[in-house]
């Protein structure tokens, strides 16, 4: 007579149950807290980033420098405020693009569609609004602007995930950007 096989015992007992259901749960639940947390960081930042560049506009548009300080450090000055340390300064990128009016904003130079195909192709005449000697998609001038100039101030930073080190070496960020439209004033 063969001895008693132990594996049907093993399958009946329920002690420590609950220890193996926590080990294929536990993974999953925390991967979805730090989902969470991740995803909450970087909508606060982005708040945070979109209020830091509109604050920043605003002061942009007094025309307004402190002596010795650039307009685009002061705006870089009131960005790293109203970003309470959550963003590293250094990692920005502020541009700045001046437009006569709102109605240009973001609008392709002009050109001429000879073949109308509703693009702009090689050896197609334009008119070069920015003066930078070649075609964009984007009229708008990189500077300050003058009095009465429309502005659009657009701020980007690459948020590095929470996770750290993992993401970091895998080069894992998100893009956040703020933009903001205003006109100066017409200071002298």
């Amino acid at each position: 007579m063969a001895a008693p096989h132990p594996f049907p015992l093993l399958w009946r007992d329920e002690r420590a149950a609950t220890a193996v259901e926590f080990a294929f749960v536990a993974p999953v639940m925390l991967l979805f807290v730090i989902g969470i947390v991740e995803v909450a960081m970087v909508l606060f930042t982005q708040a945070l980033l979109e209020g830091g560049v509109r604050e920043a506009a605003r002061y942009g548009i007094t025309g307004y420098a402190i002596a010795g300080q650039s307009r685009e450090q002061m705006m870089r000055n009131i960005i790293g405020k109203y970003t309470v340390g959550m963003i590293d300064m250094t990692k920005i990128k502020i541009t700045s693009l001046t437009y006569k009016s709102f109605t240009n904003v973001g609008q392709p130079e002009p050109f001429t569609d000879t073949n109308h195909n509703g693009t702009r192709d090689a050896g197609e005449s334009y008119t070069d609004v920015n003066g930078n000697g070649k075609w964009d998609k984007d009229m708008g001038k990189d500077g300050a602007g003058g009095p009465g100039d429309v502005m659009v101030y657009t701020v980007s930073y690459d948020w590095p995930l929470l996770t750290g080190y993992l993401a970091q070496q895998m080069g894992l960020y998100i893009p956040l950007s703020a933009s903001y439209a205003v006109r100066n004033e017409p200071y002298q």
